[in-house]
């Protein structure tokens, strides 16, 4: 992915009275119409975004343990696709068992090793054959935009070490489960517009990409390219960056097509440079592609509105079946940049903010990716427990009042009625464990937790108030 430098969802309030009792109620009837609708939906629905996967970047500090994450997605989301950016132990094992389709990255800094058949088997039996079948490990890429890089060796050694790398999965039989390529960068581009003259840059076009395709089409696998209509946006442009109807296009004069959008112009300019060397059979999948939702003053476009337009509009397209105007009628398999925002990562402030999702895995901004009855319930749990903190910390003093009397004798009076308020909430805790995932991914143990301590504290004190006649 290039630098950033080149180029309140609001929810109706519930009410939560100060009968702590038939709201405690309500909640639990509502937490169990929301179980039952999740039941349900996963039972009836199939396999959705078959060909909508996300890129799992970890340059962060902040993110949750792979287990959780992998749990999300495959119960929670329709992302069927993951791809990683090295071999992450921790990761590969938290995605065994899970069904997602998993997309594995030997570093640029292994390319020059992998040249070497031994150093492949080895690296093949430690990073792949000791995971599968557990984990659907489908694809090796080979470094990530290694041709950008400018770097000669690692440049030369690419096609070798996937050669090399295909040559281990063969001596292995997995050469039909598992596919070798690697991601570029539109800057392997000599020429992009208008669309029809699109070329490769010279010298890198018959010394490097014209082996690479011709090792993808002897091992049917895809070109992987990295199109980001953000980077090549302006305010003039911004309408057809972001697939806004309305925008006024661009015709390619030598083939008097019209473009309404620049990723597919982007696309057909990547054909466009395949054709040219005689690859045009060969598929393409969209690797990487992403808008950030924050970014610094000077940027236009960057907010979240902006950044779920495209990914919005992203899946909608590459899904529709319409294809572009070089490459009609067809998908596009296309992995988003990125599943969390990183806030490790170098460079400007949107390098850090391409995020689907926070790192306790509230959605940034709402694409359609969460299963419908999830999005739901989470949307009430979100609301319950806004309303709970509101209505309990507008009269938070009284609150204060709760331990003095108590140490001074008073605290008899609540037995009776914490008893059986601490049997509620023993019932009340033997369903949240069961469902407290699902209900609101990521941190609905410590949001409950904390609702708890708080209707605990209100429950004392209103027991107190009866027992004294105490305000």
């Amino acid at each position: 992915m290039k630098d950033c430098s080149e180029y309140n969802s609001q929810t109706s309030p519930l009410i939560l009275t100060a009968n702590m009792e038939k709201a405690s109620t309500a909640f639990s009837a509502s937490i169990f119409t929301a179980i039952f609708l999740l039941v349900s939906t996963l039972y009836i629905q199939g396999v959705e975004g078959s060909i909508i996967g996300v890129n799992y970047g970890t340059m962060a500090n902040n993110l949750p343990p792979p287990e959780q994450v992998a749990r999300f997605l495959s119960e929670s989301t329709i992302i069927s696709s993951v791809r990683l950016f090295d071999t992450s132990t921790d990761i590969l094992r938290a995605f065994a068992h899970t069904g997602i389709a998993v997309t594995v990255t030997a570093t640029n800094d292994q390319i020059p090793h992998l040249t070497k058949i031994e150093f492949a088997r080895e690296w093949l039996k430690l990073n792949v054959q000791s995971y599968i079948p557990a984990t659907n490990i489908v694809r090796i890429f080979v470094g990530n935009e290694v041709i950008s890089t400018a770097n000669k060796l690692l440049i030369a050694s690419l096609v070798p070490a996937m050669q090399t790398l295909h040559a281990a999965l063969v001596g292995a039989s997995l050469d039909r489960r598992i596919k070798v390529s690697t991601p570029h960068s539109l800057g392997i581009l000599s020429s992009s517009s208008p669309p029809s003259s699109g070329k490769f840059r010279q010298g890198y076009d018959t010394h490097v990409l014209k082996p690479l395709l011709t090792f993808l089409r002897d091992t049917s696998s895809p070109f992987m390219i990295n199109p980001y209509p953000f980077f090549g946006s302006s305010p003039e442009t911004l309408d057809y960056a972001l697939f806004r109807p309305g925008s006024a296009g661009v015709l390619d004069e030598n083939t008097k097509l019209s473009y309404t959008n620049m990723l597919d112009a982007q696309l057909d300019s990547v054909f466009s440079a395949m054709k040219l060397l005689g690859f045009s059979d060969i598929e393409i999948v969209i690797s990487e592609t992403g808008w950030p939702s924050l970014g610094d003053s000077s940027q236009v476009g960057v907010d979240a509105e902006s950044a779920a337009q495209y990914n919005r509009n992203l899946m909608q397209h590459v899904a529709s079946g319409a294809g572009t105007p070089l490459m009609p009628n067809r998908t596009f398999e296309t992995y988003i940049f990125a599943l969390f925002n990183e806030d490790l990562k170098p460079g400007p402030t949107c390098e850090r903010n391409f995020g689907l999702f926070l790192p306790d895995m509230t959605p940034v901004y709402d694409i359609g990716i969460l299963r419908s009855t999830v999005a739901a319930a989470s949307e009430f749990h979100h609301a319950t427990y806004f309303s709970a903190k509101s209505s309990i910390h507008k009269n938070p003093a009284p609150v204060n009042h709760v331990t003095a009397p108590v140490s001074q004798g008073h605290g008899e009076g609540l037995k009776e009625k914490g008893d059986a308020f601490i049997k509620q909430r023993a019932d009340v805790e033997a369903l949240r464990k069961n469902i407290d995932y699902v209900l609101w991914p990521g941190n609905a143990a410590m949001e409950i937790a904390s609702i708890d301590q708080d209707i605990g504290a209100w429950s004392r004190l209103s027991a107190m108030k009866k027992r004294t006649g105490s305000e």
